[in-house]
């Protein structure tokens, strides 16, 4: 899913470029793996408008590279969110594993239960869901109340979803790729999916990989890749990487001894049970 912009384009036929410097004046911001972390990803905004506002340049798009959804406290407000940060900016929204067992499940409710222990009863409980299948047939029930709760421009939002995107000497992607093969031969399964293959490889590719889906305790810099998910919803560091024509740094929030919870949320989550 992209918002108008000159800057990104879809996949298609690679170039063979291993300079890590996009075009003169142009910016991309390439956010992390989220997982219903509302309030760090406001955070992670502000940062990134302090860092434009220090750091000034013609052109900027944003790259978000798939988990929205299950795990922290609030989906439906990152949603919102990011939705709302579309409308004004110019984005690519890509689809992550999460966002794939997500919509599996409303699809075939009865083959999901491994996407709700993979953190999908965080994302029922955002929309008001708190019931537990005690059958096969409950799934049913849980999916379509689900989806009645789920604001249709939700719905809209991930159904858009995009598998991956390349921009100047980057390739941008949820999970990596198959090592071996070319950009354009990839599965929709790796690009997802893949871990250890993809992670312990030093393939020079076409273009340099920039993913989240295995979480790292800092951005991870690397000759063939830019691993991007630093755990935001256990860590409370959520970080992207920014682009540009002077190289690749990066922004993070700074984790509380809480993780993605603020001090005051878990004092009173504590204040409740000991009431």
């Amino acid at each position: 899913m992209s918002s108008s912009s000159p800057s990104a384009r879809p996949v298609a036929g690679a170039r063979n470029v291993r300079s890590n410097i996009m075009p003169p004046g142009l910016r991309i911001y390439a956010i992390g793996d989220i997982h219903g972390s509302s309030e760090l990803l406001d955070r992670l905004f502000d940062e990134i408008a302090d860092d434009l506002g220090r750091n000034p340049c013609d052109s900027v798009h944003f790259v978000f590279l798939g988990d929205y959804v299950d795990r922290g406290p609030d989906t439906k407000g990152v949603l919102d969110r990011l939705i709302e940060f579309g409308r004004n900016n110019s984005c690519t929204f890509l689809k992550g594993n999460h966002e794939e067992m997500l919509m599996s499940f409303l699809a075939a409710p009865t083959r999901g239960l491994g996407w709700l222990y993979a953190g999908g009863w965080n994302m029922l409980e955002s929309y008001g869901i708190n019931r537990m299948p005690e059958q096969t047939a409950d799934l049913l029930t849980i999916a379509a109340d689900l989806r009645a709760a789920m604001p249709d421009e939700h719905f809209a939002f991930l159904n858009a979803l995009e598998i991956a995107v390349v921009e100047g000497p980057y390739y941008f992607v949820h999970a990596g790729i198959r090592p071996g093969l070319p950009l354009a031969q990839q599965r929709v399964s790796d690009l997802l999916w893949i871990k250890d293959e993809f992670l312990n490889s030093e393939h020079r590719y076409e273009k340099i990989i920039v993913h989240g889906h295995t979480p790292v305790d800092r951005i991870h810099f690397g000759a063939n890749r830019i691993n991007v998910d630093t755990g935001a919803h256990r860590t409370g560091r959520l970080s992207c990487a920014v682009l540009g024509d002077s190289g690749p740094r990066g922004l993070s929030t700074v984790p509380t001894m809480f993780g993605s919870e603020t001090l005051a949320k878990a004092w009173g989550r504590l204040r409740n049970r000991v009431a």
